[in-house]
């Protein structure tokens, strides 16, 4: 699956952490496609979740202080205390910009990720794992390092003790972070079916960085292509230990591929490894072995929420979509948080599903569908037991919600009473091998889909509000005080009331977006990585409350 858009590269990051761009490919981050080469007779309506008004609990975690880590804090909440409000939201305005540029059309746009920001720099990654530190009262570009390493994204970086650490295609990178001089290089994939896409996680000395199975300039979900995550000694680069996510391949080791992560791992007080891991493939199975037959059994360990002690031993796991067929990856990063009194794992992934897990244990406290649904009912719940026989089990054409590019393609937040999950709505048209429509037709409906912020009550696991939204929100969510912040795919920042849901704040930005915002002090640094139109012009944006800046040039919609 991607995680940028373009038409196609959409899938493996689905959004690249979700990265689009208009060029025949679509949403990145790492997953085969298959398309008709022309359009879908049939027509798939679009279900959305039920608008919801209502009140979120108020808030009970302690915020981070300040977004010095890719989702906030180790807990990967994305709740930040801020000077931002509800009362004062409405006046940020644009403080500086920098525009986003790259060597080579990417499918999922120039940029994907979520900046890190520490003693007042922007460190950020693009989606050909160009590094950029920039400073956050000016806006100047304090240095770059470039590597021209297209991936599949969302990319990213991680700072800590002076060193911003990253990742290209094929290795993860320590960097001088007051000059962007490299300090040590590590090739970690196996083959040329693997690559990196994730900003590496960074706890007690360690530096965690995950294989994926894609590479975008050879294949996507190659046969051979593994997610091994590897644990790594900050200092030098040296391994210290590693997890296979996909074991033995489950079959037939030269055609399957799978699991993967999209972002860092999350970690607790005593240092165990939480990871949300990718999906298996090939994606929907070959015209030899239908409906993923070359790999049968539930396909451990992808679309799982795992635990890992600090030492890489398997602690638990739980699986929400064994046998996965239509790339639901259980990608987003887990957040660690509280329920009822206890601690709890809270996750959610492309089949728009939010699920909360026991800490300690694994076992599931809830399960709550999000967003759209329609058609998976009948078909994508029948993959756990598909075989070569199984195909006269799917009719020729029918629809599928959420599809591949859709469900909850982002990272989720916290503030330890409400999860926020921000959900891509789309039903499309699909055949037993794939997508029925073009890849024109596909990016026409991915570029329109609509979605909405749900937020959800962590101790009964009920909505407690539900606001739709015209464009899909590939923004994630962050949570700042009494707002929730997202962006849309079509280029509009949003502030949304994080007790009622109510639009507090709205404004457009230079192009369109799959990337999460970071906030510090009163500061929004957001990323409009996705020109889908002429207008449009990529740029990392800096918003300030009471700023009175223009972007450059027009601002397409």
């Amino acid at each position: 699956m991607s995680n940028a858009v373009g038409p196609i590269g959409l899938r493996r990051s689905a959004v690249a952490g979700a990265a689009l761009v208009v060029t025949a490919s679509l949403i990145a981050g790492g997953c085969s496609s298959s398309h008709s080469s022309g359009s879908s007779t049939l027509a798939c309506p679009t279900t959305h979740g039920t608008a919801v008004t209502g009140t979120a609990p108020a808030a009970t975690a302690r915020a981070a202080a300040g977004w010095t880590q890719p989702d906030a804090d180790l807990a990967a909440t994305r709740d930040v205390g801020s000077a931002i409000t509800g009362a004062d939201v409405a006046t940020l305005g644009v403080a500086w910009s920098v525009p986003l540029t790259i060597s080579t059309a990417h499918s999922d746009g120039a940029y994907a990720s979520t900046p890190v920001i520490v003693n007042g720099v922007v460190y950020v990654q693009d989606l050909e794992s160009d590094v950029m530190a920039i400073s956050l009262a000016t806006g100047k570009v304090l240095w770059t390092h470039d590597y021209d390493s297209p991936n599949g994204g969302p990319d990213g970086v991680t700072v800590a003790g002076g060193v911003v650490y990253a990742a290209t295609s094929h290795a993860a990178v320590a960097l001088d972070a007051a000059t962007g001089a490299q300090l040590w290089s590590r090739t970690l994939i196996g083959n040329d079916h693997e690559g990196i896409d994730m900003a590496p996680g960074y706890n007690h000395g360690t530096v965690y960085v995950s294989t994926v199975p894609v590479n975008p300039l050879v294949a996507e979900y190659g046969g051979g292509g593994k997610g091994i995550l590897w644990a790594l000694n900050a200092q030098t680069g040296t391994p210290e230990w590693s997890w296979d996510q996909v074991q033995d391949l489950w079959g037939k080791p030269g055609l399957n591929s799978g699991g993967g992560l999209w972002y860092p791992p999350s970690f607790d007080a005593q240092g165990n490894v939480y990871l949300g891991i990718a999906n298996p493939g090939p994606v929907f199975g070959t015209k030899s072995y239908p409906l993923g037959s070359s790999r049968p059994g539930p396909d451990l360990y992808t679309d799982s929420v795992v635990k890992l002690s600090p030492a890489g031993k398997l602690l638990w796991y739980y699986q929400l979509t064994p046998h996965d067929l239509y790339d639901w990856d259980l990608q987003d990063p887990p957040v660690l948080s509280t329920a009822n009194g206890r601690p709890v794992v809270i996750d959610g992934g492309k089949a728009g599903i939010l699920i909360e897990l026991d800490a300690q244990t694994g076992k599931l406290l809830w399960k709550l569908p999000v967003g759209g649904h329609q058609g998976n009912q009948n078909y994508g719940l029948l993959t756990e037991h598909a075989t070569p026989t199984s195909r006269g089990i799917l009719p020729a054409q029918y629809c599928l919600e959420p599809n591949t590019y859709g469900g909850i393609v982002t990272q989720l937040a916290s503030n330890g009473s409400t999860t926020f999950a921000a959900v891509t709505d789309l039903a499309l048209p699909m055949t037993p091998a794939g997508e029925a429509d073009s890849e024109v037709a596909l990016f026409e409906k991915v570029e329109n889909a609509s979605g909405e912020m749900v937020a959800v009550n962590q101790d009964t696991g009920t909505v407690a509000w539900d606001t739709l939204l015209p464009s899909s929100p590939y923004g994630a969510a962050t949570v700042t005080n009494d707002v929730v912040l997202t962006t849309t795919f079509h280029g509009d920042l949003y502030a949304l009331d994080a007790a009622t849901g109510a639009v507090v704040f709205k404004t457009p930005m230079s192009a369109g977006s799959n990337a999460p915002v970071a906030v510090d002090g009163d500061y929004v640094i957001a990323g409009a990585g996705v020109a889908i139109s002429s207008a449009q012009r990529p740029m990392i944006i800096a918003y300030k409350l009471g700023a009175a800046g223009k972007l450059p040039d027009t601002v397409g919609s």
